[in-house]
């Protein structure tokens, strides 16, 4: 299938990628040559108004969402990649992996601070490496996927295949459930 998007190597660009999210590309060696980015209206950044400008289908875009649970006063981050016509199970999948009694979405402050990206840019590539990358099944089994790249005024194109051979990734079963129609 064939985007509305104008692909570049993702190393040639890296003024349209957050500084920890280059870092992280320019590390994986032979593997960030698969890696490329495309350059966006960032006010088209949000996922339904992207995929629909762009050409994108939903089952190739997926979201990455940060969590924050506690656990005996101790805060605990994660994050969940899913295709975009899931969502995260945020209250089950994610809350049991976390071993937390409560998860929620991290505050924009909390997404933002702690990972050098901009809001509804956030990507799995540069997040702190304390913090555990839940990928769910689908979205490791694609060939490619249509993912955030730390800012919002582009969009980076990888593999699932790359994505589960970054080191805090977890590849999960069932870590997300169907968006109802």
């Amino acid at each position: 299938m064939s985007y509305a998007l104008t692909l570049v190597p993702a190393l040639d660009r890296p003024d349209l990628l957050a500084p920890p999210v280059a870092d992280v590309i320019a590390g994986l060696g032979p593997a960030a040559a698969g890696i490329q980015v495309a350059e966006i209206d960032p006010e088209l950044a949000d996922t339904a108004a992207f995929c629909e400008r762009y050409q994108v289908p939903l089952d190739e875009s997926a979201n990455c969402v940060l969590i924050a649970g506690k656990r005996a006063g101790e805060s605990r981050m994660a994050a969940a990649l899913v295709l975009a016509t899931t969502r995260a199970d945020v209250n089950g999948a994610v809350r049991r992996l976390l071993d937390v009694r409560k998860a929620s979405f991290a505050s924009r402050d909390a997404a933002t601070g702690g990972t050098g990206m901009e809001y509804g840019g956030i990507t799995p590539l540069g997040l702190p490496a304390e913090w555990p990358v839940y990928l769910d099944a689908a979205v490791a089994a694609a060939p490619r996927v249509v993912i955030g790249s730390g800012v919002r005024r582009s969009k980076l194109v990888i593999s699932g295949a790359t994505l589960v051979g970054l080191p805090t990734v977890t590849v999960v079963d069932e870590l997300a459930v169907p968006v109802a129609p």
